[in-house]
């Protein structure tokens, strides 16, 4: 016997489901506007990570650097102990080397030579950048196509879209709170987003497996019915499987330290919008394309 329905998932997709797409355009129209502030990896520049002899303020370390001019882009601290930080420093030049060296003569200079140690310095330049950022999306897009490839062959072709479109609803998302909130976006935001794909996707499957069975279980019951079931009996592994994702992520980002919190922080939006995106994007998608899939046997075997 198949669990009583408890909440009727189907009625909130005619809100829901406009709500996302006008998120999209504003997001979209924001991206044209106001742009991602892309880190070091995508617009070129040198990242530079320093130990002092003893713990300095960050923002003594700022007030040094761009009052010599030199082009910061973002300091982070690293380490417990607070003696070492990760300069990052932006330019648009061909020639990065002089901006290294800035960086280092204006520490020297403030600091004193013998206080400090340059550990690593890695340059990247603004054609490597653009290079490295298209390898970036493209990355993003063949593990969709991939994606959409094994759903179809697993499932069915009608929920291959609806997987495919909540994720692209995923990455718009996390990709938009980055521009909202201006926060760097670089090769570890890449892998993040790569990660809330993998995350997304298995919430869906799960979902779709059991929506198939069901399926198969009741071939007269209607598609909507059916995901309506199968959204009520999932949900508590929905919700424990979200809660536990969700508190990891949030405690790396609040504790995890200034190198890997952006990393945990799109992982924090990615969680939340994964499970929307599923419930709320891929089920109904599913539901308009099963009326198209459906064939005519299949419709007079359900009046039948």
């Amino acid at each position: 016997m198949s669990k009583k329905l408890k909440i009727d998932y189907v009625s909130a997709f005619k809100f829901c489901v406009p709500g996302s797409i006008l998120m999209v355009l504003v997001f979209t129209v924001m991206y044209f506007q106001k742009g991602l502030n892309y880190g070091v990896d995508f617009r070129g520049g040198a990242e530079i990570q320093v130990r002092f002899t003893e713990a300095t303020d960050n923002e003594i370390i700022r007030s040094a650097l761009t009052g010599a001019g030199v082009p910061l882009s973002s300091i982070q601290k690293i380490g417990e102990e607070g003696k070492e930080v990760l300069l990052k420093v932006q330019s648009e030049k061909e020639d990065l080397n002089k901006a290294s060296a800035d960086v280092e003569r204006v520490l020297s200079e403030k600091f004193g030579a013998a206080n400090l140690e340059i550990l690593k310095n890695d340059i990247v330049g603004p054609k490597a950048g653009a290079q490295l950022r298209t390898s970036g999306f493209q990355a993003m897009i063949w593990a969709m196509l991939a994606i959409m490839i094994y759903v179809g062959l697993r499932f069915d072709y009608k929920f291959a879209p609806g997987a495919i479109i909540a994720l692209i609803h995923d990455v718009v998302f996390v990709i938009g709170i980055f521009i909202l909130t201006q926060k760097e976006f670089s090769l570890q935001i890449v892998a993040a987003l790569l990660a809330v794909i993998g995350y997304s996707v298995n919430d869906t499957v799960v979902i779709y497996d059991r929506v198939r069975e069901l399926e198969e279980e009741n071939s007269h019951e209607p598609i909507k019915s059916v995901i309506n079931r199968a959204l009520n009996e999932t949900m508590s592994r929905t919700i424990l499987t979200t809660a536990t994702t969700f508190m990891v992520t949030s405690i790396m980002f609040v504790f995890g330290g200034g190198a890997i919190q952006d990393f945990f922080f799109a992982l924090c939006v990615g969680a939340i919008s994964g499970t929307y995106s599923t419930i709320f994007i891929a089920s109904p998608i599913t539901i308009l394309l099963d009326k198209f899939t459906r064939t005519d046997a299949t419709v007079v075997k359900a009046k039948a």
